[in-house]
């Protein structure tokens, strides 16, 4: 049965909003409760913004069961070193129920905000590989020290370490040949959210996801991840009928996805409607 995971986006205010609709979530009995890690996100940039690491803190504390995640986190304004001693601490707060969605980033408010000069996406990667390198070895080794040509790490200290051994797992996002490597490398499991750039219909989402998918199966060489896919804050297709989301989730099944991380039903209209929820819960036994 593919898994059901809800997205619980930062800009709840106030924050006992959020943590009223993850418990919500968790109560709905789905696999995880993930949100964004961005400073500012452009399509819902007037709205207020809070942080997800202390948010996940308060999270951690309100629930019991559900894992909690960051989808995803990317170097645009993050070093390894204290970012790692977030990630080490959030998975003690939560009795080792971390889940952490890593990403190159893109050239978006995010990337702009600390006035660094913009990259090129192969900058952007080269940045990845070398940021996703170091926070492995950080959440890993008790105490790190290496010089890298953007990051190092100094005699940082990395105690009492994780819950999950490890270190806590690893969702990495890409689509592209490196970052595909960087998946099979670090990742437990992969999380895409289709196409990149403007939303586009069902055939072409399904042809890309599949496109994706396969690209994925050559570089694993046999191995097996867990396989995320997003479903758009602003996808409504999917959720026309009980019948039109059962099919989607079972070509996404068929496609060797095992999660459908869906937006939870928001004020604004966004994400699954309040009155699909019923049936989305239903499609997942739920």
């Amino acid at each position: 049965m593919t898994e059901l995971s809800a997205l619980v986006l930062p800009d709840r205010h106030p924050t006992s909003t959020f943590l009223a609709e993850v418990v919500e979530a968790e109560r709905s009995g789905v696999r995880t409760v993930w949100t964004y890690d961005h400073l500012t996100w452009p399509l819902l940039r007037d709205n207020p913004w809070y942080g997800c690491v202390p948010l996940l803190a308060a999270a951690a504390g309100a629930t019991e069961r559900v894992r909690l995640g960051v989808q995803v986190a990317t170097p645009n304004y993050r070093h390894p070193v204290p970012f790692a001693k977030e990630l080490m601490t959030l998975d003690q707060l939560s009795g080792g129920r971390l889940e952490v969605g890593l990403g190159a980033g893109t050239e978006s408010l995010d990337a702009l905000v600390l006035g660094d000069p913009p990259l090129t996406p192969r900058e952007r990667m080269d940045r990845f590989a070398e940021w996703l390198g170091l926070l492995d070895q950080l959440l890993v080794e008790p105490i790190v020290t290496t010089h890298g040509d953007r990051y190092s790490a100094i005699n940082a200290h990395q105690l009492p370490g994780c819950v999950q051994t490890p270190r806590v797992p690893f969702t990495v996002a890409g689509t592209g040949p490196r970052s595909l490597k960087l998946v099979a490398k670090y990742g437990q499991a992969w999380v895409t959210y289709g196409p990149y750039g403007p939303a586009v219909g069902p055939d072409e989402w399904f042809a890309a996801l599949e496109k994706q998918s396969r690209q994925l199966d050559a570089v694993l060489e046999g191995r097996r991840i867990h396989r995320i896919v997003n479903v758009g804050l602003e996808s409504y297709w999917p959720f026309e009928s009980r019948a039109r989301y059962a099919d989607t989730v079972a070509r996404l099944a068929s496609l060797g996805f095992d999660e459908v991380s869906v937006h939870w039903p928001r004020p604004d209209g966004r994400g699954v409607p309040a009155k699909a929820l019923p049936d989305v819960l239903a499609v997942h036994n739920l």
